[in-house]
């Protein structure tokens, strides 16, 4: 979905650099209470500003995150958000078109843009000294896009060749990520092709573009996140000259997203023309985020999905040999289990041979599963799992780029209006004791709360997807 729009810079090594010496100074620290600089302001117009002054390396990452995603895009509009995310790179009142991007590469700066279910977001990492030009531009842009039908119709070209060649003619494309949610949920919102029915794509007009960029792209549905190499008080002078004048929207409406509770188990079968093998993928949805069971359930996923100790790795690849990898996870490949606001499933996946029926996959799934409820997590595992927990948000927090740190600081402020949350994350999790965990499997892994796709392979035939 990710809209990649440079790659190779000259900042590639002093970031790459950069990562080390934070990872390093992560791990000196890990003992101690590692806080990161977090000032949070409002203005006028409802633009929230999350700026966190590090000075470790010498460039800012400058994001904006819009409060609109796929989940949220108007019906028979699919893939709307995503065809949207291209059209902010279509120039501005000041900047024409590709010329944001050619600012960010002579600069020696990355930028990249992306579409998730509860947002869209635009970052560019660049030397600190530029930092001012690129609040000025990203506000530009939000203050005027320039909404024309040669960029339209441009644009719904190119997201139609990018559903052609990501979904429709690569093998396994769409699978799981795109299939399970539709299969899991019932609400329209939740369960639509997200990335785009190519007639939904062809019938978008300029009105819809222009009547969804006056409501959604607004400073009262935007966060805006500088992080690096900054004086706080003035960069906050800079985004309120470029950005406070910017009208908020008056017509900042959502559709309701809420998801009945699953009470039976959902399987369908899919032929996939170029898959050289069955492949079988299954969705348990997931608790509210933010209880104490929703923190039990990500430490569940850590013990089932991730890395070669991990229970479905162990039985799937390494005991049985059904296939060679296993992945899966909480808003799964599409973000991460902080950056989402609404229903949300916990998924997994896996390409396998075909002298293996998937029953009896499933089998061996429902094995692990029972055995999580049944009995509770060892000592060990348990402590495995809660130091994968740290890992993770150190790494994040140690990226030279910082375009992890500031998507937890953009999530937390956009969703939970406190960005300083990310200090107490760690200790969020607290609550999660052996005994939740098995209760948490309880309640939430059960074939009743499970969607199951089998994927069958199909003649091999290219043009079939065409």
């Amino acid at each position: 979905m990710a809209f990649m729009v440079s790659l190779f810079r000259s900042l590639s090594a002093l970031l790459a650099l950069a990562a080390l010496v934070l990872a390093l100074g992560l791990v000196q620290q890990a003992q101690a209470e590692f806080e990161v600089p977090v000032s949070y302001h409002k203005l006028d117009n409802g633009l929230k500003v999350v700026l966190s002054e590090d000075h470790a390396v010498p460039t800012t990452t400058i994001a904006v995150y819009y409060g609109i995603g796929f989940r949220i895009e108007p019906r028979d509009r699919t893939g709307f958000a995503h065809l949207f995310e291209h059209m902010m790179f279509q120039g501005s009142k000041n900047l024409g078109k590709a010329e944001f991007i050619a600012l960010v590469n002579s600069n020696g700066g990355v930028l990249n843009g992306s579409t998730r279910f509860d947002f869209t977001n635009y970052f560019e990492v660049v030397p600190s000294n530029k930092t001012e030009t690129f609040i000025w531009a990203e506000a530009d842009r939000m203050r005027g896009l320039d909404i024309t039908q040669e960029n339209l119709t441009n644009q719904q070209g190119v997201v139609k060749n990018e559903v052609k060649v990501n979904v429709l003619n690569q093998p396994y494309g769409g699978f799981p990520w795109l299939d399970l949610p539709q299969l899991a949920n019932e609400n329209w919102f939740n369960a639509h092709n997200f990335y785009g029915d190519l007639e939904d794509l062809d019938a978008a007009t300029l009105e819809d573009v222009q009547q969804f960029f006056n409501d959604f792209y607004a400073p009262n549905n935007a966060v805006v996140v500088i992080a690096g190499d900054i004086d706080t008080e003035e960069t906050l002078q800079w985004v309120e000259e470029y950005f406070g004048d910017i009208p908020a929207s008056d017509n900042l409406t959502f559709p309701d997203v809420s998801e009945p509770k699953q009470t039976a188990q959902k399987r369908i079968s899919k032929t996939d023309n170029l898959a050289p093998r069955p492949a079988l993928a299954w969705a348990y949805h997931v608790p509210e985020r933010g209880t104490p069971e929703w923190y039990a359930m990500i430490v569940i996923d850590l013990m089932l999905t991730d890395g070669d100790d991990s229970r479905f790795y162990q039985k799937f690849v390494q005991e049985k040999g059904y296939t060679g990898s296993v992945s899966g996870g909480i808003n799964w490949p599409l973000g991460n289990v902080y950056n989402y606001n609404g229903p949300m499933i916990y998924s997994a996946f896996m390409v396998h041979d075909d002298t293996h029926e998937p029953d009896t996959i499933l089998a061996d799934l429902d094995a692990i599963v029972e055995d999580l409820q049944t009995n509770t997590v060892s000592d060990e595992e348990y402590a495995r799992a809660m130091t994968k927990i740290r890992s993770q948000l150190y790494n994040v927090l140690g990226d030279g780029n910082r375009i992890g740190l500031v998507d937890l600081l953009a999530a937390f402020a956009l969703f939970d209006d406190d960005p300083g949350r990310v200090n107490r994350l760690e200790s969020e999790f607290d609550v999660v004791t052996p005994k939740l965990i098995q209760k948490t499997a309880q309640e939430y892994l059960t074939p009743e709360n499970r969607s199951i796709i089998t994927l069958v392979p199909g003649a091999g035939d290219a043009s079939a997807g065409e």
